[in-house]
């Protein structure tokens, strides 16, 4: 069977024929999910090789997990979401939060033009640095929503919360990284008329 991202077969059906040893759902659920789970981890953990690292655990723990999968029960990028979270909570409680602010890594510039690269650079790095400064579940509710585009249920599946605590952790999040950027809008080029 020829798969592609484009295709109309869901996650949850290409889990299950990887199960069945299809290896083409395997490759066209992996092109799928694993940028997105290597997103969250880079936003989560400040570190593009761990970040790295704990997609591919996550995607590994998927492989695993499909020949047991339990259709209906939950999205597959909802699991994923969830373990991909977990395993950054565990790096982050092992390394006991200290990021500095020189390791953070800037994202890779596309984009057209020097300054315009360097100003989206700058603003990225204080975004980074100051979503590394959140606590965790506020950084991870608020990377997930505003970062991820993902509902408030969503989210709760994720985090095994309720939707009011998700609505008060992005709420807190947000606020505490208005405070942390406030006085930086100028630098970042936010005041240029």
């Amino acid at each position: 069977m020829a798969l592609d991202l484009r295709s109309d077969v869901s996650d949850e059906a290409l889990l299950v024929l990887y199960a069945n040893g299809d290896p083409e759902a395997a490759r066209a659920l992996t092109l799928r999910l694993a940028p997105m789970a290597l997103r969250v981890a880079a936003r989560m953990l400040a570190d593009r090789t761990e970040a790295e690292d704990v997609a591919q655990e996550a995607m590994l723990r998927l492989w695993r997990v499909a020949p047991d999968w339990r259709q209906g029960e939950a999205k597959v990028s909802t699991w994923l979401y969830r373990v991909t979270s977990n395993l950054c909570t565990d790096r982050l409680r092992r390394r006991g939060r200290s990021v500095a602010l020189d390791a953070v890594a800037e994202p890779e510039d596309g984009r057209p033009g020097a300054v315009a690269g360097l100003i989206e650079a700058d603003r990225a790095a204080a975004l980074e640095a100051a979503l590394a400064a959140l606590p965790d579940r506020q950084r991870q509710a608020v990377v997930l929503r505003h970062l991820e585009g993902l509902t408030n249920p969503e989210i709760a599946e994720i985090m095994e919360i309720g939707v009011e605590a998700v609505e008060s952790l992005t709420a807190r999040g947000k606020r505490a990284l208005t405070a942390a950027l406030a006085g930086r809008r100028e630098e970042l080029g936010y005041d240029n008329g």
